[in-house]
């Protein structure tokens, strides 16, 4: 929990409806990746629609470490790593999410070795490496962990392999796809994760030349070529984005349109939104979503890999259960400790209760492990203002959300984890009538610790 009070925070004071029109910016979960893949290649890469984020932030410090040239210009970034000149990867970088480990495979065709620190990101689970290192071994990298970091080599180079994962594991499938691409023969990763971001990052590797087909019951086969050349890309909308702004519609009663909102990557919440009796409307642009002055009816929701329901849909999706009419159920198959944020709910006034069962239709891998990974959600209840300390991105994002449909006004705090998954929300929501202020401390900025896009590209 965050508790210093003299840190940057949002005042919410919540009870208006939002209005109006906004863009969605580019996918968090797709830049950072992207962005690694293009370490594959000595050529220049470009990427549009990239979103202006701490994730992204992060990842860009990551290629400067290691010698790429930067370039940005608005939302349009340019790359070139001619040379890779480091393949330590800088715990004080690395060790603030989990894009290290997917530096290991490029920086392992471009140098031979890499030496990475122990992963970060959102604490959400234990979200282990194994799989990646198990796959990697597979591959040819030796691996040796000592001082809480990973030293990885390939005195043989990598070459295909066959990888059953034993769960479709997102970043895994990411980093098998960057690491084949360029390794000798073939190799079949067996129940691969095929989330839209992941098919975005295929588009890309595509585009460099690399020969990837995805084939039936999740596998995808990669046909390693000698070299990858540069290439263009304009990265998919925020789905996550689009889930927040769409709730906030609802528990507000507003109208949002959202442009840009691509409807093939939200069938599943689309669908969800039919079943509960709430209103939106989709053309070519976009999508717009209406509030209603009468509480939606209830809905049992599991979360799942895709074409399911996203796990990071079900922290915001709840705080819109808590206004349902009635009991709902959530069952959280892919983290098995993603409701911690529902404590701070509960002191604003939501009935949820918390349980080790599965709730859902079939039992899940956490079934009699003791994990709190169902709740069963009672409403509608008047939310009630109150200070709120953000654990993660997405509970963060509930957070504001539970805010903005509050009786009162909130203080809510550790807003930089916002700041690493959003783009300007804060002032996103404000252009569509939120009353929410931004306060900052002028004394307690530092010089010299500006984001990594503004520091080498004099980026506002």
């Amino acid at each position: 929990m965050n508790m210093d009070n003299n840190a940057p925070y949002y005042l919410i004071t919540g009870g208006t409806p939002l209005h109006g029109e906004v863009a969605l910016s580019g996918a968090k979960n797709a830049v950072a990746k992207i962005l690694i893949a293009s370490l594959l290649t000595t050529e220049s890469c470009t990427l549009r629609n990239v979103p202006l984020i701490g994730e992204l932030d992060l990842t860009l410090a990551l290629c400067h470490d290691m010698g790429s040239h930067i370039e940005l210009v608005d939302h349009t970034l340019s790359v070139r790593t001619p040379d890779v000149q480091c393949s330590i990867v800088s715990g004080s970088i690395g060790g603030l999410n989990r894009m290290a480990i997917m530096t290991v495979g490029p920086l392992l065709h471009r140098c031979g070795e890499a030496n990475i620190p122990r992963p970060g990101g959102d604490r959400i689970g234990a979200r282990p490496i194994d799989f990646h290192i198990q796959g990697l071994e597979l591959m040819g990298a030796v691996v040796t962990e000592e001082a809480g970091r990973y030293r990885f080599n390939a005195p043989r180079g990598l070459h295909g392999a066959t990888i059953k994962l034993p769960f479709p594991s997102v970043m895994s499938t990411e980093n098998f796809l960057i690491t084949a691409s360029l390794a000798k023969g073939v190799t079949v990763i067996e129940n691969a994760a095929l989330e839209p971001e992941i098919i975005d990052l295929i588009k890309f590797l595509q585009k460099m030349g690399a020969i990837i087909e995805i084939k039936v019951d999740r596998r995808i086969v990669i046909e390693g070529v000698d070299r990858l050349h540069g290439a263009s890309h304009t990265l998919l909308s925020d789905r996550n984005e689009a889930v927040s702004l769409a709730i906030a519609a609802y528990l507000t009663k507003g109208d949002i349109y959202l442009r840009g909102a691509q409807q093939d990557t939200l069938l599943t919440f689309l669908n969800t939104l039919t079943k509960m009796q709430l209103s939106f409307a989709v053309d070519d642009e976009g999508i717009r979503f209406t509030g209603a002055d009468t509480p939606p009816p209830v809905i049992a929701l599991e979360t799942d890999v895709h074409p399911g329901f996203m796990t990071d849909w079900q922290q915001p999706f709840t705080i819109l259960l808590t206004q349902a009419d009635g009991m709902s159920v959530v069952h959280e198959t892919i983290y098995e400790d993603r409701f911690g944020y529902t404590s701070a709910l509960s002191h604003m006034g939501a009935h949820i209760g918390l349980y080790s069962k599965c709730l859902g239709e079939v039992p899940c891998r956490f079934r009699e492990k003791q994990y709190l990974h169902s709740c069963v959600v009672r409403g509608p209840t008047p939310l009630t203002a109150t200070r709120l300390d953000i654990p993660d991105i997405r509970a963060g994002c509930s957070y504001i959300l539970a805010a903005l449909c509050a009786q009162g006004t909130s203080s809510v705090y550790g807003i930089e984890h916002i700041e690493r998954g959003y783009e300007k929300l804060d002032e996103k929501l404000r252009a569509l009538g939120a009353q929410l202020e931004h306060i900052r401390e002028p004394e307690l900025v530092t010089p010299g610790k500006e984001p990594i896009y503004r520091a080498l590209t004099g980026h506002p």
